[in-house]
């Protein structure tokens, strides 16, 4: 009984640790650039944006207001700038729960060891 335990003890230890390892590794290359994070934002099209805008415009000050506004956000935070910071967030709280639950089976895997 004992022995089926220990096995299972370091089963459950390395697959703890290839998880908390592959997630180190695929993160290490999404954020060396060497592959891109998974697109779970996707920027939308912003002629489709406007087209909607402009049909509730009815005023040209409030048109011209709009437009302007759009600009200078657009110098200030670039459009593809977003989606990309929302899919390295998502992939980063992706890979904090792979680690802690590899964690957490790695710790059972100890515990059976030790028993």
């Amino acid at each position: 009984m004992k022995k089926i335990r220990n096995f299972f003890g370091w089963v459950l230890l390395l697959v703890g640790l290839s998880i908390i390892i592959c997630s180190l590794y695929s993160s290490y290359n999404i954020f060396t650039a060497k592959t891109d994070p998974p697109k779970i934002f996707k920027m939308t099209d912003s002629s489709e944006i406007n087209n909607e805008t402009q049909k509730t415009i009815t005023n040209k000050e409030d048109e011209q207001m709009k437009e302007m506004m759009r600009q200078q956000i657009k110098e200030f935070i670039p459009p593809s700038s977003i989606p990309k910071s929302l899919n390295l967030i998502a992939w980063s709280v992706f890979v904090g729960i792979l680690i802690l639950g590899g964690g957490k089976i790695s710790f059972l895997g100890i515990k059976l060891i030790k028993l």
